[in-house]
């Protein structure tokens, strides 16, 4: 269908202050939904994107949640449900509404990869905290495809983790990433140093959200980087192909 629009993600993980952003941000959906649910307003797009965050689940510790879990509670979690319920006009106005709750998208282009590529290269990889918190990725082609897939399957509605099927924890990401630029990753960030400069960011940082996409499976989506190896591996080796 060639009648979409997209609201973006509410979420920037990487920064070390909360935004003043929220479901009435200009480029939410709010703003995006508006113009399809006013009587006076132009027809409307016939299915919306909204661009959601695995956040919405809270700190799960090692618990395995899907998109029949409940919300959680804390920051992150109070706005991704804000921002998700901001797009509910537009299912009552008839319009199919798929929401993606994305993990980490995986590319040394931009986002967290990119900012720890530096560090590693230089033998400075550290885990965060104990490392034993869940860390729910994606690789950026699954992301696309993934995306691509719920535009086309116009049975598909609701949300939707965009998740690789096997999360892993800080340690494991940590050790899969020095491995494949091949450098060491021994230190690790002490919790107190954590929340000493970072404050009640650093609560953020340490959560852990063990997401699996359950939803995308059994519609038939496929991934072709299931594994957190194969992901950093094909990333850093595009990276490597196109300098």
């Amino acid at each position: 269908p060639a009648d979409h629009t997209d609201a973006t993600d509410p979420a920037d993980h990487t920064g070390a202050t909360r935004p003043a952003i929220g479901p009435s941000d200009p480029t939410g959906p709010t703003a995006a939904t508006r113009p399809a649910t006013s009587p006076t307003g132009p027809t409307g797009p016939t299915t919306l994107i909204c661009g959601s965050a695995i956040g919405y689940y809270g700190d799960t510790a090692d618990r395995i949640v899907d998109e029949n879990s409940p919300a959680g509670t804390g920051f992150l979690a109070d706005l991704v449900g804000d921002w998700e319920a901001a797009a509910e006009p537009a299912t009552a106005a008839g319009i199919r509404v798929a929401t993606i709750r994305s993990g980490v998208v995986l590319t040394p282009d931009g986002g967290m990869l990119a900012q720890l590529m530096l560090p590693f290269k230089l033998g400075l990889g550290a885990k965060i905290g104990a490392g034993r918190q869940y860390f729910s990725w994606i690789s950026l082609a699954d992301e696309v495809r993934a995306i691509r897939f719920l535009l086309d399957h116009l049975d598909q509605s609701g949300p939707f983790n965009l998740t690789a099927p096997e999360p892993v924890t800080n340690a494991d990401f940590t050790k899969a990433l020095a491995q494949a630029l091949r450098r060491p990753a021994r230190l690790a960030l002490p919790t107190p140093l954590l929340h000493g400069a970072l404050g009640e960011v650093a609560a953020e940082l340490l959560a852990s959200t063990r997401a699996v996409p359950t939803r995308l499976l059994e519609a038939g989506f496929t991934f072709t980087t299931p594994d957190i190896t194969t992901a950093l591996t094909r990333a850093l080796t595009t990276t490597q192909t196109t300098q």
